[in-house]
């Protein structure tokens, strides 16, 4: 029989035993526990680089001078962080949003101090006031604030940011920022000093745009576009291009601003009812609720006739227009009463005949944006190549007439040494 003291022995080994295979049990366990939870972190990190940015695309500005993003060192302001679209819009308590690269978030103080307790204003437009602004560093920005009854605002505030975060270009308005804060959605953009091209056109307190201007605009105008529907990837189609969402710096040089409309070509399909500036849509576009890259090139055309006819489209500019079309020079009968005299009448034409290639009833007919810049960019060499054969001109007369005046110093000297 197996004494007592035996049993002990065997009964102690066992559990020693069981111990160590519990407490395998349990490294292992833990090991592997740690090891899924590295692997989940790892993807969500590939997930968060390979979020969608757009490419440089055409025409990118590498001047720092037009980005006020780059450098803004505001106390209390933190980088954006990700997150869910949905969990935001269900969750606005938690004051979260979706990543954009790029774009700074500010506290509500911060943006309180820098507008001087929103003092400054600019304008009132469809989405909220906007104010002028001085960061700390000295930048001057605007800030547009959400009207708290503001609807459509919301989901626009977040186009603009999830947008403008990655498109950047020289011809768009760069945001500098945006606040989601104390209940406020704010936009924080680079400040633009001549305002918008609606005000400059028809303020009679603004200074005149000359034709020199007029067709600089278009072509910034265009390259901007150019850059959206061409140099981002996937392509964003605006879809509310018209003169007030075109803004110019202190060097009158356009930008093209409010993105809250926008869509990326890939959500084409989707009907969301009409979209849009009343005298800027496209008639096709209203026909069949589809809005297309060629439904920003309808409203470009519109905006090149508002430049050569400083006639708003809510004043009949399109009646105008085709009533000017019957006439090969009928758009010489449009023309701004500020420009007549001071601008040649050939390019006004050839610019209204991009115009009009622009507003043709098929979609399909109209140039592309890139076909349209190439054409007002030869306006533009065509004047140039004219001035330079001008001065070279006036170089060779005014050479001729020097040889001249020695000829008639010479003949003189001549006569008198006969004498």
């Amino acid at each position: 029989m197996v004494n007592r003291g035996d049993l002990v022995i065997i009964g102690i080994s066992a559990g020693v035993a069981l111990g160590i295979l519990i407490a395998a049990l349990i490294f292992f366990g833990i090991r592997w526990y740690q090891k899924h939870a590295n692997l989940r972190r790892c993807a969500n990190e590939r997930s968060l680089t390979t979020l969608p940015i757009r490419t440089n695309g055409l025409g990118t500005s590498i001047d720092l001078s037009v980005s006020l993003s780059t450098n803004i060192p505001i106390q209390g302001s933190e980088k954006v962080k990700k997150s869910s679209p949905l969990s935001w819009w269900n969750n606005h308590n938690k004051e979260r949003f979706p990543s954009a690269s790029g774009v700074l978030r500010y506290s509500y103080k911060d943006v309180q101090k820098a507008t001087q307790n929103f003092t400054t204003i600019l304008g009132q437009g469809a989405f909220g006031p906007v104010y002028k602004a001085t960061m700390p560093a000295g930048e001057v920005v605007a800030v547009k604030v959400l009207a708290s009854d503001s609807k459509q605002g919301e989901k626009e505030f977040q186009t603009e940011v999830s947008l403008l975060g990655r498109l950047h270009h020289r011809n768009l308005v760069n945001l500098v920022g945006y606040c989601v804060d104390k209940g406020q959605r704010m936009l924080i953009y680079e400040f633009m000093s001549n305002g918008s091209l609606s005000n400059l056109l028809y303020s009679e307190e603004q200074q005149v745009l000359s034709w020199d201007e007029r067709l600089q605009i278009a072509l910034d105008i265009s390259h901007g576009i150019e850059y959206l529907h061409e140099g981002a990837a996937p392509p964003v189609i605006h879809r509310d291009l018209k003169s007030a969402n075109i803004l110019l710096d202190q060097s009158m040089r356009a930008k093209v601003a409010d993105f809250g409309l926008s869509k990326e070509e890939v959500f084409d399909g989707r009907n969301s009812g009409l979209k849009g500036t009343y005298g800027y849509i496209d008639p096709e576009y209203m026909s069949t609720n589809k809005f297309t890259m060629k439904s920003d090139i309808y409203s470009f055309g519109v905006i090149i006739f508002e430049l050569i006819t400083a006639i708003h489209p809510h004043q009949n500019l399109m009646e105008y227009v085709n009533l000017a079309s019957m006439a090969p020079d009928g758009v010489d009968e449009i023309l701004d009463n500020k420009l007549v005299g001071e601008c040649n009448l050939e390019e006004v034409r050839r610019l209204a005949k991009i115009a009009h290639r622009c507003l043709l009833k098929l979609p399909r007919k109209r140039p592309s944006i890139g076909e349209i810049s190439q054409a007002i960019l030869k306006i533009k060499q065509m004047r140039l190549d004219k001035r330079d054969t001008m001065s070279f001109a006036g170089e060779e007369f005014s050479r001729a007439v020097s040889r001249i005046e020695v000829q008639q110093v010479e003949l003189v000297r001549l006569a008198s040494t006969k004498e």
